[in-house]
């Protein structure tokens, strides 16, 4: 696994998500209650974007179809989706957010 600066911590707001390319992948960092999480800004269900979508306390909402996912695991939390969402190791050092990539 290699490390990448993805971000600035001060670039993601409490509640917001910040998409960034790393390695030709589109990654959404979301900043919950002070927590960076990041996963692949792709739904499962229909390949919708999440940051369009909704996040809500530790979920994003697709805004195709309404599918849900949990942002720190990636898991469902509703249909239409059934696949969970990939996730990323996130590692701050200093106020740079740093990725895992394999």
């Amino acid at each position: 696994m290699s490390l990448q600066k993805a971000a600035k911590t001060t670039d993601i707001p409490l509640g917001a998500v910040k998409v960034v390319e790393l390695d030709d992948e589109q990654i959404a960092l979301c900043n919950v209650d002070g927590h960076i999480y990041a996963i692949a800004n792709l739904c499962t269900h229909d390949g919708g974007p999440l940051d369009q979508g909704c996040l809500d306390g530790q979920a994003v909402e697709c805004p195709r179809h309404g599918a849900r996912f949990d942002v720190r695991t990636g898991s469902v939390l509703a249909l239409p989706a059934v696949l969970p969402v990939p996730t990323y190791p996130v590692h701050l050092q200093g106020d740079d957010i740093m990725v895992g990539l394999d």
